[in-house]
């Protein structure tokens, strides 16, 4: 395995920071396994204002966020730098990014009503953080975000195998571990809403997993799972998403554990899933 510290502004550009002075403090760390490069950065949260660097054909990143995102609202918590990227050998890439999570998000207002929406939506507008008034819209910040994938030209077939996750249970030295934050909300201290992505590197392989978790206390709990696995001796990625969702009172579990999203996802009931196979280039 190679490591080293790299400045990388073509990742940055997709967390949607384009400008000089934001690019070259941007560090990136970079490991390399086999046929793969792993690209990584953790770093600070949104800024609350527009920068003084800023300018009409090249905005700074708290502009980028506000006006090239298409909700009334950011998460209270934004990571726009963090990034988890892995590209192979042939070009075919995986990346995890706030930005693109966030454009994601539904345009319709979310179903489930609860008495803080408004005072939510009302302490928004009051914070001056964004002039655009709260209009319809998921104020949940659910996504179906699964990663950005680039450079895939033997395309996706759908897999009836799946992840076996037993494999994943085996013990195996880890080579690497990632864990990164995306976005997070408290929903008006009336729950959560976090999208988070994990990684880690065996000598066998990588997994990834990008999770979005919603809990709205009293009312609800969700996970839009995706998980990612390569092994390498393998030419294909193995691509799954679970999309889970149960109301609070059918759930026979403590209440402890609806508080924390390892435990609690596993006992939700499974809406919808996929499992795709990606084809590395020979």
């Amino acid at each position: 395995m190679e490591e080293r510290r790299i400045d990388s502004t073509s990742v940055l550009s997709s967390c949607g920071s384009s400008t000089s002075l934001e690019a070259s403090s941007a560090k990136m760390e970079e490991h390399t396994f086999n046929d793969w490069t792993v690209r990584c950065r953790v770093s600070h949260i949104l800024p609350s204002k527009c920068s003084s660097s800023c300018r009409e054909n090249e905005l700074c990143i708290f502009c980028r966020y506000t006006k090239q995102l298409d909700v009334p609202h950011l998460p209270e918590m934004v990571f726009p730098f963090n990034v988890l990227e892995l590209e192979h050998k042939s070009g075919c890439q995986v990346q995890f990014t706030a930005f693109e999570a966030l454009k994601l998000v539904k345009k319709e207002n979310f179903n489930v009503k609860i008495a803080c929406s408004e005072s939510w939506k009302k302490s928004r507008e009051d914070s001056g953080i964004v002039e655009q008034k709260a209009g319809d819209f998921d104020w949940t910040f659910r996504t179906d975000y699964n990663g950005t994938y680039n450079g895939w030209s033997n395309g996706r077939q759908v897999s009836d195998t799946g992840i076996d996750l037993e494999v994943l249970k085996k013990r195996e030295q880890i080579l690497l571990y990632k864990d990164l934050m995306l976005f997070e909300d408290e929903l008006h201290d009336n729950g959560v809403a976090v999208c988070n992505v994990r990684m880690r590197v065996m000598p066998s392989g990588f997994f990834v997993l990008l999770r979005y978790f919603l809990r709205i206390d009293g009312v609800l709990i969700a996970a839009n799972d995706t998980r990612i696995y390569h092994e390498f001796s393998t030419n294909h990625v193995l691509v799954e998403t679970a999309q889970r969702e149960d109301k609070v009172d059918d759930l026979q579990v403590p209440l402890g554990m609806m508080t924390e999203p390892d435990e609690i996802t596993s006992r939700l009931t499974l809406r919808k899933s996929t499992c795709e196979k990606l084809i590395l280039p020979s």
